[in-house]
């Protein structure tokens, strides 16, 4: 049993590396632009506060950035590399609410 844990582990290693990308595993932020109205406007219903106190960016992580954005993670990640890590939200999530929620908490 245990020489074929052995032999197994490694390949499983293998195969999880492939499937999350570098940037992934070690915490690539990327900045939102939050400026579509009605990204801004459901943002601020689902947190029960003023359109205004939302800030027009917030800086994520790659995935939730990625999600919300409507781009791979590769790419973001790739432009995390260049130094122009930045998109445009498309949608909302419950995980930017979150990460817009800390934002605000931070600059109160």
């Amino acid at each position: 049993m245990k020489t074929k844990l052995m032999k197994v582990l490694p390949l499983a290693g293998l195969i999880l590396s492939l499937a999350v990308p570098a940037h992934a595993a070690t915490g690539t932020l990327v900045n939102v632009d939050l400026r579509n109205a009605r990204i801004l406007n459901n943002i601020a219903n689902d947190l029960n506060v003023n359109i205004s106190n939302i800030p027009v960016t917030v800086l994520v992580p790659v995935s939730i950035a990625a999600n919300v954005c409507k781009v791979t993670v590769a790419v973001l990640s790739n432009a995390a590399d260049k130094g122009t890590s930045n998109c445009y939200a498309q949608s909302t999530s419950f995980a930017l609410e979150r990460q817009v929620q800390r934002a605000m908490n931070l600059n109160q």
